[in-house]
C-alpha cells in the first residue's frame, strides 16, 4: 500500500517517491455497505485493471447514516455517531485492505449534508477523530466531506477536519466535495487544512472546463479534482453516452485539472455489478489513462486555448489544448466530428512538427504527416468519428509513442 500527498506546485498529485500520480477517480458510494467483501474485491480489481486509481466511497454508503451494511449492521450504534459500530467498520477495514493491495487510494466521505441533524458541531470533532485514529496508520486514504457550498456549513467541516488531524495526526490528506455544488474552491479555498479542492457540476458538465480552468487560476495553487459530473447511463432523466463520458475526461485534464467517472447503475441498481462494470464509458477512460500518461511531462501540461486559431466551439461541442511545459508537445480534444484551426507558431517548438490523431475510443493513433512550425494549419476529423484527440510532437525529439496502431 502507498499514499499519495500534493506535488511541491500545487497542480498535481504524487506518490511517497515524489513520482507523479495520475488521479483516474471512480465513485463508488456504497462499497463499504451495500456490497459482499468478495463483490467489492472483484469491483476494486477490475477497476484497477480499467486504469482507475481512486475510488470515492461515502463511509456510511448513500443516505442519512442509518443503514446496516449487507451483514445486517448499522455504522452508528442506536444511530448515534459518538457509538460507532465496530462490526461495521471491520467491514470497511477489509474493503480499505483489498483497495490497498491493488495500489487503489480510496477517498472515504465521512459526512454528507444529509446527516447535518445527526452530525452536528458537537459531535463531528470526536467522530471523526474516532474513525481517523481507526486508519491512521493505513496511508492509501484521503478524507473528504459532502457539505453543501455555503457558509452554513463551514463550522462543522472545521470540527470535522480538526478530529480528523487529531485522530491520525496528519497522515492523510483532506479534501471536500460540495453537494451539490459549485466547487469547495467557492468557499473554503484558503482554509489551511483543504488539501486540495473537487467540483461537483453535475449535468452542468459544459461548465467542467471553465470550472477547472478558475480553480486552475486560485492562489494558492491548489490541485482541483472534477469529482462527480453527469453518470453513464441515464441519470436524473438524462441519457450519458460513452461521447459524454470522453467529454467529461479531457475537458478536466485539458484545463489542468483531474477527474472522476461515475455509472449511474453502480447507484441505482448495484447488485447488477456485473452489467455495468464494463461500461465503454469506463473502457474508454482506461484509453484515456494510457494516451495522457504516456505522454512526457504530462503532469506539467500547460492549459492553452490560444492554440485555436478557429473552431475552438462552445458549451456541449467545446474543444480544448493543452501542451506541454517542456514544449515536446501539444494534445487537442476535439469534441465532435468538425474542423479545427490551429496556430503551429505556438507548438511544441521550432522546426518540424509530426502530427497524428488518434482514436479515443481504442487509441489507435493514425499519422497525418509532418508540419512546419509556424502558421496556422486546418484539421477536420477522420470520418465516421464522434471525438478525436490531435497529437502534435516535436519531431526527432524523445518522445514516448501513444499507441500502435
Amino acid at each position: 500500500m502507498a499514499g499519495i500527498r500534493v506535488s511541491p506546485n500545487g497542480r498535481y498529485f504524487v506518490d511517497d517517491q515524489g513520482s507523479p500520480f495520475f488521479w483516474m477517480g471512480d465513485t463508488q458510494w456504497g462499497l463499504f455497505r451495500v456490497f459482499t467483501l468478495e463483490d467489492a474485491r472483484t469491483i476494486l480489481e477490475r477497476r484497477k485493471e480499467q486504469g482507475f486509481s481512486v475510488i470515492q466511497i461515502m463511509v456510511t454508503g448513500l443516505g442519512d447514516g442509518k443503514r446496516p451494511n449487507v451483514e445486517g449492521e448499522p455504522p452508528w450504534l442506536e444511530d448515534d455517531p459518538a457509538s460507532p459500530n465496530e462490526a461495521y467498520f471491520r467491514n470497511v477495514d477489509r474493503v480499505v485492505e483489498a483497495a490497498g493491495e491493488l495500489g487503489l487510494i480510496v477517498v472515504p466521505g465521512v459526512f454528507h449534508q444529509v446527516q447535518r441533524a445527526v452530525i452536528t458541531t458537537a459531535n463531528a470533532r470526536g467522530y471523526a477523530r474516532w474513525v481517523a485514529r481507526r486508519y491512521a496508520d493505513v496511508p492509501n486514504i484521503i478524507w473528504t466531506m459532502y457539505p453543501e457550498a455555503t457558509d452554513e456549513f463551514v463550522p462543522v467541516l472545521r470540527e470535522l477536519a480538526a478530529g480528523l488531524r487529531e485522530g491520525d495526526g496528519g497522515a492523510h490528506m483532506i479534501t471536500v466535495h460540495p453537494d451539490p455544488s459549485p466547487t469547495s474552491s467557492s468557499f473554503i479555498h484558503e482554509e489551511e487544512w483543504l488539501d486540495f479542492n473537487i467540483m461537483q457540476p453535475c449535468l452542468d458538465y459544459e461548465l467542467i472546463h471553465k470550472m477547472v480552468s478558475e480553480d486552475y487560476a486560485r492562489t494558492p495553487p491548489k490541485p482541483t479534482v472534477m469529482g462527480e459530473g453527469g453518470y453513464e447511463g441515464v441519470n436524473l432523466g438524462r441519457l450519458q453516452r460513452a461521447l459524454d463520458i470522453r467529454k467529461q475526461a479531457y475537458w478536466s485534464y485539458l484545463a489542468g485539472g483531474h477527474h472522476s467517472y461515475g455509472h449511474d447503475d453502480s447507484n441505482s441498481s448495484p447488485e447488477a455489478w456485473r452489467s455495468w462494470i464494463d461500461s465503454p464509458g469506463a473502457l474508454h477512460l482506461g484509453i484515456c489513462t494510457e494516451v495522457l500518461t504516456s505522454l512526457p511531462g504530462w503532469w506539467d501540461l500547460v492549459p492553452d486555448q490560444s492554440l485555436f486559431a478557429a473552431g475552438e466551439g462552445d458549451g456541449l461541442t467545446l474543444n480544448v489544448a493543452a501542451r506541454s511545459a517542456a514544449g515536446d508537445w501539444v494534445l487537442v480534444y476535439v469534441s465532435s466530428s468538425t474542423t479545427v484551426s490551429i496556430r503551429l507558431d505556438v507548438t511544441p517548438a521550432e522546426g518540424a512538427l509530426d502530427a497524428s490523431w488518434i482514436d479515443p475510443t481504442t487509441g489507435a493513433r493514425t499519422k497525418i504527416g509532418g508540419f512546419a512550425s509556424g502558421g496556422v494549419e486546418s484539421f477536420s476529423t477522420p470520418d465516421g468519428w464522434e471525438d478525436a484527440l490531435l497529437l502534435f510532437e516535436r519531431q526527432g525529439g524523445d518522445v514516448t509513442a501513444i499507441m500502435n496502431s
